[in-house]
């Protein structure tokens, strides 16, 4: 299979911090000397970062709220494209967690909800389907192209207290399967990327961060692993406990998805 090894221009969305800022700059710091184009809504921070690290030219910054309606992100990922026609790879970062309580539930804040379900998984599925027709046609050419899911641990063992969160984990885990076999074809690779429990601000927003900071991986551990595996050309990337739980749980799914679509495929054919 490909590896990110193989991509000349790489979108970050998501990038302004924690495990995918991380990734940009390690992706960026590959010897293949990738363009890497961090993504965000926080404008201040892309810039920071862009000064930082700038230098070489190859790190580039667009902004972008995946909350968009659906026209206004459908017109905003045409011109990322537009503007960058060497894309070829595309890693989705972005994403909230929230803690509900479902014992209490005229505590449960719907709208909150809702908005984690849109920004973990509805607004990926459509950012992903309006970045196809451009991956699918260089694929088309032949030349690999790349989507990076970020799912979690917690899509294969949820954690109870933060159930939402994990269910749109557990969505972007099923999904990347179906279009790993959906896509392969088309010469565009789907690869997962599974942390566990990662130093992250992400834990600011409900007060955890001084609790969780005894149970997760340093971020600069968990960012050398998974780039391995990104380089290695993996098709999906566990870190931490998440290898054995994948193992034990998930090993041989993929495959059997290819197999179950082949079978589809066929019967419809005939």
């Amino acid at each position: 299979m490909p590896s990110i090894t193989d991509s000349k221009c790489v979108l970050v969305i998501g990038s302004t911090g924690g495990i995918g800022r991380a990734l940009a700059l390690a992706i960026l710091d590959l010897p293949s000397k990738p363009t890497v184009i961090v993504c965000g809504r926080r404008k201040e921070r892309l810039d920071e970062l862009v000064a930082s690290r700038g230098a070489s030219g190859r790190l580039k910054s667009v902004t972008l709220d995946v909350l968009a309606e659906r026209n206004a992100l459908q017109t905003s990922i045409q011109e990322i494209v537009n503007a960058y026609p060497d894309l070829d790879a595309v890693l989705f970062s972005s994403g909230i967690q929230r803690a509900f309580d479902f014992t209490k539930p005229e505590t449960v804040d719907l709208d909150a909800l809702e908005c984690e379900l849109a920004t973990n998984y509805t607004s990926i599925v459509r950012m992903i389907t309006f970045f196809l027709p451009h991956l699918i046609k260089l694929g088309e050419q032949g030349r690999p192209t790349f989507l990076y899911t970020v799912s979690s641990g917690l899509s294969i063992v949820p954690a109870a207290g933060i159930a939402d969160y994990c269910a749109t984990k557990a969505a972007i885990h099923s999904l990347s399967i179906s279009l790993a076999v959906q896509l392969k074809e088309k010469n565009v690779h789907v690869v997962e990327i599974i942390p566990p429990l990662v130093e992250s601000e992400l834990h600011d927003f409900e007060g955890t961060t001084q609790r969780l900071s005894n149970f997760w991986i340093p971020l600069e551990e968990y960012t050398k692993v998974t780039v391995e595996g990104l380089v290695r050309g993996d098709p999906y990337v566990p870190a931490g406990r998440v290898v054995d739980e994948h193992k034990k749980f998930e090993e041989g799914k993929l495959e059997l998805a290819e197999k179950m679509y082949a079978q589809i495929k066929a019967m419809t054919q005939t």
